[in-house]
């Protein structure tokens, strides 16, 4: 049996691109020309091991919002509440930790708990009732901000001390922890790969390249080496009161739910079913795939991602208030999953659209904080690198149409 060639593979991805299967390759080159823009004009400052660490941070919510948001968008639905739902669930963690002085193990998972039940409810109501998403979450939207508001108190700000919940977005891991996680990530990344390519060889089937899968490998480490050579760099400010160095703790826990995400969709007869039914929803259901059931799951696993990201705004601003949640988030959240490369028409998108998409959209917040420029521009800039994506996903699709993809 033939095998394919790099250069086939080379060719087949070129043909793809032409038919307009562009993936991440404009979010990924849109991040590239950001950091080269941002990296001369503030090279100082934006370059440096301490705002390289703090990128990490400030995008955990927006990421992971958007990481659930990818599955809502795969079925062409979309959830307009996820923010202020972050924001309730944030606020039932830390009203458990601080009013009733129940232990992290507790609020947590309360937190959690919160936002399955979120996402079941509008799952429910888009499923069942026929309601359109948009309406569900947009009544949603205003609900939970009324909601927060009187879990609050009407506006009181909920202060946390917990040490391991704050940890989860200010702290950092050791430096001989960091080099051991990034030597785990690539060494368990090259095993999968060689073994599913070994695997497949063994049994006839299609298997990339060789030089192909050892080009993936090489491409991961030359990626994360270098950024936990920089992270676990000194970077604090003044080295005679403390020190500061070591990979961000919300990194592996980003990187954790990524690599879930990424199997369910990829790996799972549910991810395959989602897939079905976002690329049609009437062939699905003649397949014998309960839909509605899709619909309510894709619904709780969004708003369970949406609470992980209010667990790590509030453990990073180690407090809650009525704006948790709110301002730019969701727009941000959405932005991020569509910029990366997740279709709005529904059928096409990856967890890891909403990492680089998250990534674009929070080294524009950052770039431009850093050049001084105003709120005013900033939102200018953002809705249009917005814009171009969506852009971008439509041109894509005609082609794709045309070209009978």
């Amino acid at each position: 049996m033939s095998r394919p060639t790099v250069g086939g593979h080379l060719r087949d991805y070129w043909a793809g691109l032409r038919g307009g299967d562009l993936g991440t390759l404009p979010a990924v080159l849109g991040l590239l020309v950001l950091i080269l823009i941002f990296g001369s004009a503030r090279g100082e400052t934006f370059l440096s091991a301490l705002n390289f660490a703090n990128l990490f941070n400030q995008s955990a919510q927006i990421v992971f919002i958007a990481m659930g948001l990818v599955f809502v968008l795969l079925l062409g639905e979309i959830d307009l509440s996820a923010g202020f739902g972050s924001g309730v669930c944030g606020a039932v963690m830390a009203i458990l930790l601080t009013d009733h002085g129940l232990p992290w193990t507790v609020a947590i998972p309360a937190a959690m708990c919160t936002g399955v039940v979120i996402g079941i409810v509008l799952g429910l109501l888009v499923a069942k009732l026929g309601i359109p998403s948009f309406v569900v979450t947009l009544a949603a939207f205003l609900g939970f901000q009324g909601v927060l508001l009187t879990l609050l108190g009407g506006g009181r700000n909920v202060a946390i001390n917990d040490e391991f919940v704050t940890s989860l977005n200010n702290g950092t891991l050791s430096v001989r922890a960091s080099w051991l996680l990034a030597v785990a990530g690539v060494a368990g990344f090259a095993l999968v790969r060689l073994l599913r390519w070994r695997g497949r060889v063994a049994r006839g089937l299609v298997a990339e390249p060789i030089g192909l899968v050892l080009a993936r490998i090489v491409g991961l480490a030359a990626l994360v080496l270098p950024a936990t050579w920089v992270l676990t760099l000194e970077r604090a400010v003044n080295t005679q009161i403390t020190s500061l160095k070591g990979t961000p703790i919300v990194v592996p826990v980003i990187v954790t739910f990524l690599v879930i995400g990424t199997f369910v969709l990829n790996r799972t007869t549910f991810g395959r079913h989602v897939h079905a039914v976002g690329g049609n929803v009437e062939a699905a259901r003649r397949a014998g795939i309960a839909v509605d059931r899709i619909r309510v799951a894709v619904f709780a696993i969004a708003s369970f991602m949406a609470s992980i990201g209010g667990i790590l705004v509030v453990s990073r601003q180690s407090s809650v208030d009525p704006n948790t949640g709110g301002s730019n988030i969701l727009l941000y959240s959405v932005g991020a999953a569509v910029i990366g490369g997740t279709s709005l028409f529904g059928g096409k998108g990856k967890i890891i659209h909403a990492v680089i998409g998250g990534a674009v959209i929070i080294v524009i917040e950052n770039g431009m904080t850093l050049l001084g420029l105003n709120s005013g521009v900033k939102f200018i800039f953002t809705g249009l690198v917005l814009l171009a994506a969506a852009s971008v996903d439509a041109l894509a699709r005609r082609r794709a149409a045309a070209s009978g993809g």
